[in-house]
């Protein structure tokens, strides 16, 4: 299985990166590494997710974000890395956008 991170996924880790680097110097460094790490799983485990607004839904194991993602062939492509402790309203809106 191959892993595609779209645009839209490496702003968000992006982001995260910025926001755990402003909470203490080094935590972003460790956000990236365990979210790729958790994306590295999908080349086993990818689609055996639960499914929520239209994509899968892989939780991270060690902050409170989720990776939204759909199958495409022998590809899974990673649309959103969103922080879970956003409104449900928000999270659905900003996946609908996706597929626009």
């Amino acid at each position: 299985m191959k892993i595609a991170i779209l645009p839209s996924a490496r702003d968000d880790l992006a982001d995260g990166f910025d926001f755990y680097e402003r909470q203490r110097e080094g935590l972003g460094n460790y956000f990236q590494e365990s979210l790729f790490s958790d994306l590295d799983s999908l080349q086993l485990y990818a689609g055996i997710h639960l499914k929520v607004f239209g994509y899968y839904r892989l939780l991270s194991k060690r902050f409170p974000y989720a990776a939204y993602y759909d199958l495409e062939g022998q590809t899974s492509r990673v649309w959103a890395v969103l922080d879970c402790r956003q409104d449900p309203a928000f999270i659905r809106r900003r996946l609908a956008s996706l597929r626009k």
